[in-house]
């Protein structure tokens, strides 16, 4: 079907398939987004009829830990840039205050990488190698938002679903979570994309991953600003103690 009006164009050239089976991809890419929609609405029906809504009450308890975990694992930030370099947690907040709320408009870490850079080098006041560090290099790699997101959902859903993990599986569950976090993209969602791998190291079903759906929209923006502020952590841990 996504070749059908693509059946005139002229193939002389490897370049023109190319062009071809990269235009069909992405036709077929715009149905699937299209659908997704309707997909979560069935597999949320199918478990309201047959369970009711008692797990999605349990769902904002989840929400609530989530933010919770967040909110701890900022002030732990917080605590070691106080205590670990000469920038004073108020003055980062303040200086860095563009990068976070970007983070959290856009929910990507990608898109906040010049404006987190900025941040650290021209309103902070950190070195230019502390500073390229921490929002450049970190923004690929340090995502511990995303981490600490997909272990809780696991261990959510295992709770929701009436599966006991055995401490060895709880282990793998946190082991594969900072690994999938760390080939998580930089752009919205791509937690959820990384998830099956942590589910499927525990053998936890995957059908499930689109209940957090309902509620990842939020939680991706929060965790996101996490892995930036986590970001800003690493630069001024790097621009040390005394000030350059």
């Amino acid at each position: 079907m996504a070749l059908r009006k693509e059946r005139h164009r002229p193939l002389g050239t490897v370049e023109h398939l190319v062009e071809l089976v990269l235009e069909s991809l992405i036709k077929i890419l715009h149905w699937i987004i299209a659908v997704v929609p309707l997909a979560v609405f069935g597999i949320v029906a199918r478990i309201v009829g047959t369970e009711g809504f008692a797990q999605f009450q349990a769902l904002g308890v989840f929400v609530l830990s989530v933010l919770l975990a967040l909110t701890i694992q900022a002030a732990y930030y917080l605590v070691r840039i106080r205590f670990g370099s000469w920038v004073h947690p108020v003055e980062l907040l303040r200086g860095g205050r563009d990068a976070l709320v970007m983070a959290f408009s856009t929910a990507s870490s990608t898109a906040t990488m010049p404006v987190t850079y900025a941040a650290l080098k021209d309103r902070v006041g950190l070195r230019d190698q502390s500073a390229s560090m921490g929002a450049l290099v970190g923004a690929n790699f340090n995502n511990d938002g995303t981490a600490l997101y997909e272990a809780m959902a696991a261990l959510f859903i295992a709770q929701m679903i009436g599966m006991d993990l055995s401490m060895h599986q709880q282990l793998m569950v946190v082991l594969t979570s900072i690994i999938a976090s760390v080939g998580a993209a930089g752009i919205p969602e791509a937690g959820l994309v990384t998830m099956t791998m942590v589910f499927t190291a525990v053998g936890l079903p995957v059908q499930f991953i689109p209940v957090l759906l309902t509620v990842d929209w939020f939680l991706d923006r929060c965790r996101t600003a996490i892995n930036v502020m986590g970001d800003m952590n690493v630069s001024c841990l790097l621009d040390g103690k005394q000030r350059g």
